[in-house]
C-alpha cells in the first residue's frame, strides 16, 4: 500500500477527530479543563392567590433564552393542578388548571439559567401582527403632534425612539406628553406610550419585560424596555438616557402589555421573585444543554451510560495515550521492553498501587518468579506445565505480599491483586529466555526498560487533564490513531542508536 494512501487515511482520521472535538468544545461548550466551574442562576417565582371554590385557570408567561443566557432546566410545583404549555401572543406560557379550588393557593416556578453558549438571536425574529395604537380623541391628537415634531428631529427609527423616550422621561414634559402619560407615570407607562407613538408612525414596536440576574436577591422586580423594528431586526432600547442599552445578564421573560400571570377563578393574585447564584461544574451544565438542544448526540455518547460503566471507561480510554507514548519510546527513542503492551498494562496496575509501591511489588514478584523459573528449568518441564507452575507461584507471591503489607499497615498492598498475573508470568518467562540466550545484562536492561516505560506511561495516564479530555472528547483518540499509523512507517535511526552509528553519520 502506498504512502499516499496512508497519509490520506491519517488526514481523514485527524479531520474527523478535530471536527467532533471543535464542535463539542466551541458549540456545546464542553470544558477543556477538569473541575471547571461556571456561574449558574436559579430563579424562583412564587404566585399566590385566593381561589373562589370554582374551576381555576392560571396562565403564566415563561422566560426566553436570549441575551447570551440559556435556560437549562425549569420546574413547576403545584399541588393538584394540571399543567400544559404553549404559545400565546408570541410568548411561551404555562397554564395551571384544576376543576375546583378554594382558599389560599400557591404555585411555584423554578428555572435554571447560565451563559454557556450564545442563545438564539431574537433580533432576527419576524415582525408579528401587532395591534394598532389604542389612542383616540385628544390623546391621538397629542400623539400626532409629538410624532410630527420628533420625526423632524430624527433620522431613522432608532433615533426617533431615543428622542421620544427622552421627551417622555423629561422632568418637565410638554403638554402633549403630560396628557399621554397621566399623573405620576411609571417606567412601564412610559414604555407603553412610546410603543403607541411608534406604532402610530408605522414603526413596529413592543414592550418587553425581563429580569436582571444578580448574585443574590430576594424580592427581585421585573424591568421593562422598548423594542422597535428598524426594517432589518429588532433593536432594544432601555428607558434611561444615561444607559439606553439593556443591562447585562438580563433574562428576557415576556413581551406585550399583559402581566406576568393572569388567573381565572381566583383573586388577589400576587407574585414574588427570588434570584440566587451558585457555581456548577461546566461539564454537568454542558451535558444538560446538550440533552436539551442536541439530545441524540449526548444520548448516544459515554454520558448516556450508567455511572459505573462511565467509571470503567475513564480508565480504559487513557490506554491509547499510554500506547502512543510506548510507540514513541520504542520506535523513536529505542528503549527495550519485554513484550509489546506489557508496560502499559503495568502502568494500569500502577494507577491502583501508585508508582513507588507498584515498582517495588513488580521487582519483588519478577525476582521471586525468575528464581523459581530457573529452578524449574532443572526439572526439564514442558512449556505449558512450566508456565502453569509459574502462574501459581506468581499468585502465591501476590497473596503473600498482600498479607505481609497488610500486617505492616501498608494498605496499598491490598491493591496488588490488580496486577496482570498472566502478563507477569510471560514477563518472567521472556526474561529467563533472554537471560539464557543473550546474558543477564540484556535481560536486566529489558526489565528496567519495561519498568521505566511503565512508569512514564503511568505518569502520563494519571494526569487529570488526560483522563478528562479522553473521556469528554473520545474523538481525540482518532488523532492518536493517526499519529500511531504515521509512526508505523518510521524507519530512521532511533535516538539510542545514534551513538552506535555516529561513524556512519560522518
Amino acid at each position: 500500500m502506498s504512502r499516499r494512501h496512508l497519509y490520506l487515511l491519517c488526514a481523514f482520521l485527524a479531520i474527523c477527530g478535530l471536527t467532533f472535538f471543535l464542535y463539542k468544545a466551541l458549540v456545546l461548550k464542553f470544558p477543556l479543563q477538569p473541575e471547571k466551574q461556571i456561574a449558574t442562576w436559579r430563579v424562583e417565582v412564587r404566585m399566590q392567590f385566593e381561589a373562589r371554590g370554582e374551576p381555576v385557570k392560571l396562565k403564566m408567561n415563561l422566560p426566553h433564552s436570549g441575551n447570551n443566557l440559556v435556560i437549562i432546566d425549569q420546574n413547576f410545583v403545584s399541588a393538584g393542578y394540571g399543567l400544559t404549555t404553549g404559545i400565546d401572543r408570541g410568548n411561551q406560557v404555562a397554564v395551571f388548571a384544576i376543576r375546583a379550588a378554594s382558599g389560599p393557593q400557591t404555585v411555584y416556578y423554578r428555572v435554571l439559567i447560565h451563559a454557556l453558549r450564545s442563545a438564539d438571536d431574537l433580533s432576527r425574529e419576524p415582525v408579528p401582527d401587532l395591534p394598532s395604537t389604542r389612542l383616540e380623541g385628544a390623546e391621538r391628537l397629542a400623539a400626532e403632534r409629538m410624532m410630527a415634531s420628533a420625526r423632524m428631529q430624527s433620522a431613522d427609527p432608532e433615533t426617533l425612539a431615543a428622542l421620544l423616550l427622552k421627551r417622555l422621561k423629561s422632568p418637565a414634559p410638554s403638554a402633549e406628553a403630560a396628557l399621554l402619560l397621566g399623573p405620576q407615570p411609571t417606567s412601564a407607562r412610559v414604555i407603553n406610550v412610546a410603543v403607541d407613538l411608534l406604532r402610530l408612525g408605522g414603526i413596529p414596536a413592543r414592550p418587553v419585560h425581563g429580569l436582571t440576574l444578580e448574585p443574590e436577591r430576594r424580592g427581585a422586580h421585573f424591568i421593562t424596555w422598548l423594542e422597535l423594528h428598524n426594517g432589518r431586526n429588532w433593536v432594544p432600547r432601555f428607558p434611561s438616557e444615561a444607559r439606553p442599552v439593556v443591562p447585562e445578564k438580563t433574562l428576557r421573560w415576556w413581551q406585550g402589555r399583559t402581566p406576568l400571570a393572569e388567573v381565572v377563578g381566583g383573586e388577589e393574585l400576587s407574585h414574588s421573585v427570588a434570584v440566587s447564584r451558585s457555581y456548577e461544574y461546566a461539564l454537568a451544565t454542558a451535558i444538560k444543554q446538550g440533552q436539551k438542544l442536541e439530545q441524540k448526540l449526548v444520548e448516544f455518547s459515554l454520558f448516556g451510560l450508567p455511572i459505573q460503566t462511565q467509571s470503567v471507561y475513564r480508565s480504559v480510554l487513557v490506554i491509547p495515550i499510554g500506547i502512543l507514548l510506548l510507540v514513541i519510546l520504542r520506535n523513536v527513542v529505542g528503549l527495550k521492553t519485554f513484550g509489546t503492551f506489557m508496560p502499559v498494562l503495568i502502568a494500569i496496575s500502577f494507577r491502583q498501587t501508585e508508582l513507588l509501591w507498584g515498582a517495588i511489588f513488580f521487582a519483588v514478584i519478577v525476582a521471586v518468579g525468575l528464581s523459581i523459573r530457573f529452578y524449574m528449568e532443572q526439572l526439564k518441564l514442558l512449556l505449558v506445565p512450566r508456565l502453569a507452575a509459574v502462574v501459581i507461584v506468581v499468585v502465591l507471591t501476590l497473596a503473600a505480599l498482600t498479607i505481609f503489607s497488610h500486617k505492616l499497615g501498608f494498605e496499598r498492598g491490598l491493591s496488588i491483586g490488580l496486577f496482570p498475573i498472566i502478563i507477569l508470568t510471560m514477563t518472567i518467562e521472556r526474561m529467563s529466555i533472554v537471560w539464557e540466550e543473550r546474558g543477564p545484562l540484556e535481560s536486566l536492561q529489558q526489565a528496567l526498560g519495561s519498568l521505566a516505560v511503565g512508569a512514564l506511561c503511568y505518569l502520563l495516564m494519571s494526569l487529570a487533564i488526560v483522563e478528562h479530555l479522553t473521556f469528554v472528547f473520545p474523538e481525540l483518540l482518532l488523532l492518536v490513531l493517526a499519529a500511531i499509523l504515521l509512526l508505523g512507517r518510521y524507519s530512521g535511526y532511533r535516538l539510542t542508536e545514534l551513538r552506535r552509528f555516529r561513524e556512519l553519520a560522518r
